[in-house]
């Protein structure tokens, strides 16, 4: 039931899960899903559960914890771009499941490890959360993926007239298409700087 939940949100948005939806993916009638679970509430939360089971957990033993985060990050991008439905749910359920629980657990344990005190370690985590979900929409909003991505800016700001916008232009005509630019190596670009601005809070 869950898998075919996450093939109608995948293919089609959250919006188009229902639990009239899924009995139909299924092949069932609707009121035979109240059998499993109580409403659409319950199977939003075994979802984002089945989403944090996917993300690679921080080790959270005192080791490199830069290696660690950097890991969860890009695994939580990889995952996102498959689901990316599940952004906007991550951090809004109330009934978390084992999963969920463990993964925010195991975060929190990298960072208190590696000297981050309680206070820093929420600020930490809501800012490598926020960065990570933030760069999973922007790339999810793309009209297209791949390297290519960047370039869309490409034609709109040539169809502008000479000399308006012309620091738009100059990223648009100058940088954007250097070989080897992909606008997905800004996360890594971003996810640096974090984590250097972050690094400097450890008390030494």
């Amino acid at each position: 039931m869950l898998e075919g939940a996450v093939t109608i949100a995948d293919a089609d948005g959250i919006g188009a899960l229902t639990i009239r939806s899924l009995a139909q993916h299924l092949g069932v009638k609707p009121m035979s899903l109240y059998y499993y679970v109580a409403n659409k509430s319950e199977i939003l939360d075994a979802m984002v559960d089945i989403v944090f089971s996917a993300i690679d957990v921080p080790a959270g033993d005192g080791g490199d914890w830069r290696s660690e985060i950097r890991l969860r990050a890009t695994s939580a991008r990889d995952v996102l771009s498959r689901h990316s439905w599940a952004i906007g749910l991550l951090d809004s359920r109330t009934s978390p499941g084992p999963d969920t629980m463990r993964h925010h657990d195991a975060m929190l344990g990298t960072l208190r490890a590696a000297g981050f005190t309680i206070e820093t370690a929420a600020h930490a985590y809501v800012l490598i959360n926020s960065y990570v979900y933030g760069f999973a929409l922007q790339e999810a909003a793309l009209p297209f993926d791949g390297p290519d991505a960047g370039t869309v800016a490409v034609p709109m700001i040539q169809q502008r007239p000479d000399g308006e916008h012309p620091h738009l232009r100059e990223l648009a005509t100058r940088h954007i298409p250097q070989p080897g630019n992909d606008l997905g190596d800004e996360f890594d670009f971003g996810l640096n700087l974090i984590l250097d601005a972050l690094s400097r809070l450890i008390p030494g």
